[in-house]
């Protein structure tokens, strides 16, 4: 659920090519998601690492329900 906190050692953090794969996205749409703050990552190095979690919350909260007429 989002706004859970789980210890550090439980988190499982994705790098930017597999967050661009579950996503079906570029790697630079991954990238232009984390430096506007709509995903949130961490820096190793000069690399980023997302958590799987904040990937599932953000595809859930964009979802975009289609109604029909």
């Amino acid at each position: 659920m989002a706004g859970e906190q789980r210890p550090l050692n439980e988190v499982v953090f994705l790098t930017v090519a597999e967050v661009a794969t579950v996503m079906r996205v570029s790697k630079m749409t991954v990238y232009r998601l984390v430096h506007s703050g709509h995903l949130p990552a961490i820096r190793v190095g000069r690399s980023f690492r997302v958590p799987e979690q904040a990937v599932h919350d953000y595809l859930r909260e964009s979802y975009v329900g289609v109604e029909s007429a």
